[in-house]
């Protein structure tokens, strides 16, 4: 089940384990998870394990269009694992993390303990 975590003033749903997200659709329920929320959560924390093995093969378009649903809605979001072997293998999935970890939408971390360390800096 999933879970809400609290890190200074941001609510955070944090994904549990469950079936891959490997559709823009099934990004658009999360979205639809969080206005289910009793209280306002802006920001999602996705597992590694949850995304779609072509979530990471930027050539599909599937990352670029769910993360955009996230923005274009307000809600942070935050790949949370280790996506070593999928950045060892593309340089442009390199550069993209690199990119959206300068920024304030979207973060790739390690843990939860780093989400949490982000949010309230």
């Amino acid at each position: 089940m999933s879970q809400i975590l609290t890190a200074g003033t941001a609510r955070v749903l944090v994904l549990d384990d469950g079936a891959p997200l490997s559709s823009t659709q099934d990004f658009l329920d999360v979205i639809g998870q969080l206005w289910g929320e009793a209280e306002p959560t802006s920001c999602v924390a996705i597992p590694v394990s949850r995304l779609a093995e072509e979530f990471f093969d930027l050539r599909t378009g599937l990352a670029g269009e769910a993360l955009q649903k996230f923005v274009n809605y307000r809600v942070q979001v935050a790949v949370v694992g280790d996506v070593t072997r999928f950045v060892t293998a593309s340089r442009a999935l390199a550069d993209f993390v690199r990119e959206s970890n300068e920024g304030t939408h979207v973060w790739f971390v390690r843990d939860l303990a780093e989400l949490r360390a982000r949010l309230t800096a």
